[in-house]
């Protein structure tokens, strides 16, 4: 599954832990130059410094997903160095810390429109920035969880924010394979990531998928990254709105 003479952006990367620099680390190893953008000073020290370690250089550009002028500012500035682009992925989600730790019932008006606006709407946004530049088709992927179809302890609003992210999977898909460009999800199985420090008894979580999963152990991180240069690369070139788990078969499990 080479990449060679492939470009592309990977956004949501915030330590070694994400999900995002596991996809980032196979798509250079396969050959891809990369983009990789950081929200707010505090976490561009920690992408440059993974983006050191990376065998090429890679091009570091600010981006809030939640505004519209830094989004426009990112795809203006791939068109000026990259010239194009052949994949994006995108993992970025929030949710305010009171809206995870209340019942969902209890949700504001404004941690819904936060939680949709970052982690689903911005999907739709980054898609329209990238369509211009994926002149030779391209694949577009994000992360999702379970959480978008059943319900989870203390994942509340971020489930109803995944729903939607993996319908807007669909439609893109619909919207954009008329020019070849590929949408596609997956649906990764709970690791210790930054953003799920947020989850109160994450713990608790990780057991309950050791002891039911039919794998009987939890997701890897590079398990995650090896689905996601799959899905980036020409062998998946015939794949496109799904929702790909990688959960060690969790999902299908009654009880």
């Amino acid at each position: 599954m080479t990449l060679t003479g492939k470009k592309g952006l990977v956004l949501g990367v915030a330590n070694k832990r994400s999900l995002a620099w596991a996809i980032a680390m196979r798509a250079s190893e396969a050959g891809a130059d990369l983009a990789l953008t950081y929200q707010g000073e505090r976490l561009e020290e920690n992408v440059r410094e993974l983006a050191a370690t990376l065998g090429k250089e890679s091009l570091i550009l600010p981006c809030d997903v939640a505004s519209d002028d830094q989004v426009n500012a990112l795809f203006a500035k791939l068109r000026e160095t990259m010239g194009r682009l052949d994949f994006v992925v995108h993992a970025a989600a929030f949710a305010p810390p009171e809206a995870l730790s209340q019942p969902y019932v209890q949700t504001s008006r404004e941690a819904f429109r936060m939680a949709l606006d970052i982690s689903a709407y911005s999907l739709v946004s980054l898609a329209r920035g990238a369509q211009p530049l994926m002149t030779e088709g391209g694949s577009i992927i994000t992360l999702t969880y379970l959480g978008a179809e059943r319900v989870l302890p203390n994942y509340n609003v971020m489930g109803v924010a995944k729903a939607a992210l993996e319908c807007s999977v669909r439609y893109l898909a619909s919207d954009l394979g008329p020019q070849n460009i590929r949408v596609n999800a997956i649906s990764a199985g709970p690791v210790k990531t930054l953003a799920a420090k947020g989850i109160a008894g994450f713990s608790d979580i990780l057991g309950v998928y050791r002891e039911r999963a039919p794998l009987r152990r939890n997701t890897e991180q590079g398990e995650v990254g090896d689905t996601g240069l799959f899905l980036i690369s020409d062998a998946a070139r015939g794949i496109t709105g799904e929702v790909l788990y990688v959960d060690g078969g969790y999902h299908v499990m009654g009880m």
